[in-house]
């Protein structure tokens, strides 16, 4: 009786010691494992949105340096771009170099102000008599403006060979040129539409 008391103490024993481990394992390490699962997707997702913020960091960076070029290139074309005021600047400009060139501007009508992509154009009907190298001399003058300009519908005429009539007429061997200066401003619709741009 005694042994077989002592066979149930010892197999109840046994059953213990092999109870511990399993409970053991459903109670606290399927538990864990559980957790440490789940830390480890959440720090793989983690990572991944790390990542992503890296990506948009150094895009952000881009965008920066995106915004400098641009505020450059809109400082740069206002530079090109006179507002409206600054247009009789230019007109004044190119008298100045009309008469270097010893040519005589005899009229300039300006005509109806005509939008031109993101600025405004201002034709002027120009006409200017003199020698054929001193207006050569002109044209490349006005090209070399830092302003946006441009020179077209000419028409050149060569003037008699003696003195006109005109008292204010030029000596022989002169001609006239008759072309359409177009002066390009900005009326600051320009800023808007490439901040529009830009977005």
């Amino acid at each position: 009786m005694n042994s077989h008391n002592r066979g149930l103490r010892d197999l109840a024993f046994v059953a213990v010691l092999m109870a511990v481990p399993i409970a053991s394992y459903f109670f606290v390490f399927a538990p864990r494992n559980d957790e440490i699962a789940k830390a480890r997707a959440e720090i793989s997702a983690k990572n991944v949105r790390l990542e992503n913020l890296r990506r948009l960091t150094s895009r952000i960076g881009d965008l920066g340096r995106e915004i400098v070029e641009r505020e450059e290139e809109l400082e740069r074309l206002n530079q090109k771009l006179p507002d409206r005021e600054g247009v009789d600047r230019i007109l004044e400009q190119v008298t100045q170099l009309a008469q270097k060139s010893n040519l005589a501007v005899r009229s300039v009508k300006g005509e109806k102000v005509v939008p031109a992509g993101m600025a405004m154009e201002l034709p002027l009907k120009t006409t200017i008599e003199g020698n054929f190298d001193g207006y050569y001399q002109f044209l490349l003058d006005v090209e070399a403006l830092p302003r946006i300009t441009r020179v077209h519908q000419m028409k050149i005429t060569k003037l008699g060979m003696g003195p006109r009539d005109d008292a204010n007429a030029m000596v022989g061997g002169s001609m006239r040129a008759e072309f359409t200066l177009s002066i390009y401003f900005n009326d600051g619709s320009a800023n808007a539409a490439i901040a529009a741009g830009s977005k």
